[in-house]
């Protein structure tokens, strides 16, 4: 697999609490330069990330992140606020004590009420599978599924535990034809990324491929930049 593929999978992300504009800006150029699919930031440097890469890259921010116990109309505000400050793609986490209790019904109807806002703007809906049953899993699959989100995605990176290959092997074989799947935290090198699309997930939540591809540049290894995984 070419390098350039695993690039195009990419949400090349930088959500530290600590995250300021000058290191947003570095993750912008960086997606640019690389050709990711696009940039995941914290919602306040939307508005501002967006003026900076107009129509170079795609923005994603995320929603009710990173513990998803929002309620459901602040959820939908950030959602509408996100996208009034040009977000072209949405991450939201779910509640996960609803899916504890099993309120399945205000799960779906959380997941619609936010991709009824997002219209034609990609939805992807964080699960955290590590602290999640395969039951659990297997039930996110569905309803994110009924839900017509766009993406069920594992992670917030954030949690105990990142995305596994399980977990993705798991997911395609529960979700529905219309869903693609995105794997997030924990992707530490090219042979994971690969293995992950090679699994089936299309987008990766990732910081660190961009960082591999830069450090390797910067001890002049630019032969492998070129090579196949």
């Amino acid at each position: 697999m070419k390098r350039e593929e695993i690039f195009r999978a990419v949400d090349h992300t930088l959500l530290a609490q600590q995250a300021t504009w000058g290191e947003i800006q570095q993750v912008c150029d960086d997606a640019i330069k690389y050709g990711t699919a696009s940039v995941c930031i914290p919602p306040s440097y939307v508005a501002a990330a967006k003026e900076y890469v107009g129509d170079r890259m795609k923005v994603c921010t995320v929603i009710g992140f990173p513990n998803g116990y929002n309620t459901t109309a602040t959820k939908v505000f950030e959602t509408e606020d996100a996208l009034e400050n040009g977000a072209d793609e949405i991450d939201m986490v779910i509640n996960i004590g609803d899916l504890k209790d099993r309120r399945y019904e205000r799960i779906l109807e959380e997941i619609r009420s936010i991709k009824a806002v997002c219209g034609e703007h990609v939805l992807k809906v964080i699960i955290e599978t590590c602290l999640l049953t395969e039951e659990e899993k297997i039930k996110m699959c569905r309803l994110v599924t009924e839900a017509g989100a766009d993406f069920i995605k594992t992670s917030t990176g954030f949690s105990a535990a990142g995305a596994t290959f399980e977990d993705i092997a798991l997911f395609s074989r529960h979700i529905g034809p219309r869903v693609k799947m995105k794997a997030a935290g924990g992707i530490s090198s090219f042979e994971d990324a690969q293995r992950f699309m090679e699994l089936g997930a299309a987008r990766l939540g990732t910081s660190r491929i961009v960082k591999l591809a830069k450090a390797e540049e910067d001890n002049g290894d630019t032969e492998t930049d070129q090579g196949s995984y």
